[in-house]
């Protein structure tokens, strides 16, 4: 039976966290005086690190830093709850955790506030770990973050696999000459994850997991 090990993006793979994500945006902005754009550009917010998202709008640091403890702030409180589970991928994770695979998430959210969502998962006892970003940002990319996951779990890159919805998480896999999955249920979308390079898409969870047991 093949051990390879299968690394999950939180945003978009396993949770629609839409409304948390993008009111904890807009809360931030709208106490930082900044307008908030519409749906479809706080829904672009979804997947990149907050500082990465935030510099544009602020320009200086001190004023990023500023937005991102507005926008954690809201989301210690409300934010992180403010989510639902994609129908389906939670029978992905427990049958292939059930098949003895190793499963951990790899996102860039904040560290603390990923283990929170993912304890509170009704598979999350599926995973070994939860690797996320570091709250001073040091840690925020996915590259780094698949990296920091490699060592954590003391695994070689060419037994894993990284499954997610956005170009970050192809990139970050092929960064460390990973295989991949770019699911199509999430806010990425087929032009992007093709884009960067995705070894595989999946359109459902069901797609999914015949391409993990293939």
């Amino acid at each position: 039976m093949s051990r390879d090990v299968f690394f999950f993006d939180l945003d978009g793979t396993l949770i629609d966290s839409a409304v948390g994500i993008t009111r904890c945006v807009a809360y931030a902005l709208e106490k930082m005086d900044q307008p908030v754009p519409p749906m479809p550009e706080l829904r672009k917010w979804i997947g990149p690190a907050l500082r990465t998202s935030f510099t544009p709008v602020f320009g200086d640091a001190e004023r990023v830093e500023r937005a991102v403890e507005l926008y954690r702030e809201r989301f210690d409180v409300l934010g992180w709850q403010e989510h639902d589970v994609y129908e389906g991928i939670g029978e992905v994770v427990q049958d292939l955790h059930a098949a003895g695979h190793r499963l951990a998430v790899v996102t860039a959210k904040n560290e603390p506030h990923a283990q929170r969502i993912v304890e509170h998962l009704p598979f999350g006892n599926c995973f070994e770990d939860v690797i996320g970003a570091t709250p001073d940002g040091s840690r925020s990319h996915k590259p780094e973050l698949i990296g920091e996951a490699l060592q954590r779990l003391s695994l070689q890159p060419e037994h894993c696999w990284m499954i997610g919805d956005r170009r970050m998480d192809i990139e970050g896999a092929r960064h460390h000459a990973m295989r991949n999955v770019g699911v199509l249920w999430g806010f990425g979308g087929r032009e992007e994850l093709t884009a960067a390079g995705v070894g595989a898409l999946a359109g459902t969870p069901a797609e999914l997991a015949a391409l993990l047991r293939g």
